[in-house]
């Protein structure tokens, strides 16, 4: 069997100095090298089918090139775009992501980075967060390079990449408002997390903006079975049924369709819902889902940028990075009966 290509190897066949090969294949140095010649390099390596040895990059670095990602639900479809995303920044510059699913479970989460500090990952990139986070302020305390995505915490001890939250939910309430929707009422996610309390927050001022009374129904979870009984507290209710409902996410809106029909009503003829996210396959539901999106990709992409240029020294403690959003229209809204 032949003996794989060495960083020599590759150096001879481009005519290059062995370290200019090496600044040329890494995408950290690539830069500091001629065009002309890095592409000679890489032309090289390829038809060599060179490997880079991760390991010795890592003695000489004092890194080991892998990044923890920790996720809630990994069956939630808004997160696969966004480890994409990561992936996207991490993979060029030589790095891999390891990505532990922690069910929204406290043990599973600690359990998961600690497993992950025992792999001597250079840093975490969190899309657990809560706003009282106890596993956040220990990462702290020891000093660890941490960025948050999509939720943070009260406390802002590490750089956060969110979505304009409170722009979205204004959009939505607007958009109903402007169809002529006066009943509105928000399924909102968990208080405990930035989201939920963010959302909830903005859909009450921005219903009461409009002169009207918001009412709010809080969901345990972001999840379809929360959404559907939070809809069925709506729709069985003592008050007047709501005609233009805003979600927290947009399986909380899948979960209020089906309460809908089972309460054997119509959307959007008698209620209009709004998701948020525009997860994939919104376009595809029954009504198409009206939702607000959310670049999760970007999201993700930006969150490894910050945590890299951290590893390289930059300074981003408690830096928040807000993406905007932008609302959907779809078949699930129209005017009200």
């Amino acid at each position: 069997m032949d003996k794989p290509a060495t960083m020599s190897d590759v150096a001879r066949m481009a005519g290059v100095h062995k370290a200019t090969a090496s600044r040329a294949l890494n995408p950290m140095t690539s830069g500091q090298v001629n065009q002309a010649t890095a592409r000679r390099v890489l032309a090289a390596a390829k038809r060599l089918r060179y490997t880079p040895n991760t390991m010795a990059r890592s003695l000489r670095t004092s890194r080991s090139m892998t990044i923890g990602v920790l996720i809630p639900d990994l069956t939630n479809p808004l997160f696969p775009p966004v480890i994409r995303g990561i992936e996207s920044v991490l993979s060029p510059h030589g790095y891999t992501a390891l990505i532990a699913n922690t069910d929204n479970d406290e043990d599973l989460e600690a359990a998961g980075f600690e497993a992950m500090l025992a792999r001597q990952v250079d840093g975490f990139i969190l899309a657990t967060g809560r706003r009282e986070d106890r596993l956040v302020a220990a990462a702290h305390t020891r000093g660890l390079s941490v960025v948050l995505i999509n939720r943070g915490t009260d406390r802002p001890l590490f750089p956060l990449v969110t979505g304009d939250d409170s722009a979205g939910i204004a959009a939505a309430v607007e958009h109903l408002f402007n169809l002529g929707h006066r009943r509105l009422a928000h399924l909102a996610g968990p208080s405990d997390m930035t989201t939920g309390f963010v959302r909830g927050r903005a859909f009450r001022q921005s219903v009461a903006a409009h002169g009207l009374d918001p009412v709010v129904v809080a969901c345990d979870a972001y999840s379809v079975e929360s959404g559907r009984l939070g809809m069925d507290a709506l729709l069985d209710g003592p008050g007047a049924r709501p005609t233009g409902m805003v979600a927290g996410n947009d399986l909380i809106a899948i979960g209020a369709l089906h309460a809908i029909r089972a309460h054997a009503l119509r959307c959007p003829e008698d209620v209009s819902v709004v998701g948020f996210n525009d997860m994939p396959f919104a376009d595809e539901m029954q009504p198409p889902l009206t939702t607000i999106h959310v670049p999760h990709h970007e999201m993700g992409a930006e969150a490894a940028r910050i945590l890299l240029a951290e590893l390289d020294g930059a300074p981003a403690a408690g830096k928040t990075v807000t993406l905007p959003l932008r609302l959907v229209v779809r078949g699930s809204t129209a005017p009200p009966p």
